[in-house]
């Protein structure tokens, strides 16, 4: 079990450095007023943050994600590893069991990093060199946001992020488990890794179609009352004035920025993760083997003084 914590550590950090520049698209196609948009797409916005706020605008809020994403993929490949193991046959419908439970207890974690995240993409829009910065970084946005609403402030968007998190973790594991089947990643086949890479990018793909309405009402959610004012009362108020306004476009919006995140990140997360667990486990295997030589020979080597 300490192997999969430790291969979800390794395998989220290295996810989170490929990953956020993208996410940082998503958040603000998400959360952009469609009254007076300021992006067209996912390429312009990739042009305006680095015209306007340089290639650093790109990485805001990577805190939150670095210090939270490196834990929660612990705790998500720790979780799924153990709960494979307790229930016992590695069939379809366990790897979704596994991977949906492994999801709900990660929600602890993943809501206030998300809320930090999406807080601090947010702040200073458009802008180079921000003129005011209500928050220094991510800790100091929760701390201001414990401060002023408590516990449940720190937990908005608790909710839709269990009904993404849980689903989308059943389909991410599921999918996974399939595709290596299907592609055959065998530890001698010379195109294993490239096996690898394309079964967790197509899994990570898989998992954020099914769940990404969701997704948006999240984000919108967590983006609320950022100007000072909310202009939701609640999930359902949110999904309604969404509907109202954008109609049902407004539930794949940054769809796009999100897919091609959602590829390299994945395929780099689980593959670290598969070669991790694969040389930790050979080693052990090797170091188990040398053991039971040594213990062979030394046997071998007190027969001759037993018998005389």
């Amino acid at each position: 079990m300490a192997l999969d914590f430790a291969a979800g550590c390794i395998g989220g950090a290295a996810g989170v450095l490929v990953g956020h520049p993208f996410d940082t698209v998503k958040v603000r196609l998400q959360v952009q007023n469609v009254d007076r948009p300021l992006y067209r797409g996912t390429y312009h916005c990739f042009q305006s943050i680095i015209r306007q706020e340089s290639m650093l605008g790109l990485y805001k809020g990577i805190g939150s994600p670095m210090m939270g994403l490196t834990f929660i993929n612990a705790i998500v490949f720790g979780v799924q590893g153990n709960a494979m193991r307790k229930l016992g046959r590695d069939t379809p419908l366990n790897q979704f069991l596994a991977g949906a439970s492994a999801g709900a207890i990660q929600c602890v974690i993943c809501c206030p990093m998300e809320l930090a995240k999406t807080r601090m993409q947010l702040q200073g829009t458009g802008e180079k060199k921000s003129k005011r910065k209500l928050y220094k970084n991510s800790l100091d946005c929760l701390v201001r946001i414990y401060n002023k609403e408590g516990i449940r402030g720190i937990n908005r968007g608790m909710v839709t992020t269990l009904l993404r998190e849980t689903p989308g973790f059943g389909v991410y594991f599921l999918a996974y488990d399939t595709l290596t089947r299907s592609l055959g990643c065998e530890p001698d086949d010379p195109f294993m890794i490239l096996k690898l890479l394309f079964a967790g990018g197509m899994s990570g793909i898989a998992s954020w179609i099914s769940t990404y309405p969701v997704d948006v009402i999240k984000s919108r959610l967590q983006a609320d009352g950022v100007g000072g004012v909310n202009q939701y009362s609640g999930i359902m108020d949110c999904v309604r004035q969404s509907l109202k306004k954008e109609g049902w476009r407004v539930f794949s919006r940054g769809l796009t920025s999100t897919l091609l995140r959602a590829f390299p990140v994945n395929a780099t997360t689980f593959a670290t993760v598969t070669l991790f667990l694969m040389y930790m486990r050979e080693g052990q295997e090797c170091s188990i083997q040398d053991s039971e030589l040594q213990a062979v020979q030394l046997q071998t080597q007190t027969q001759p003084l037993a018998q005389q």
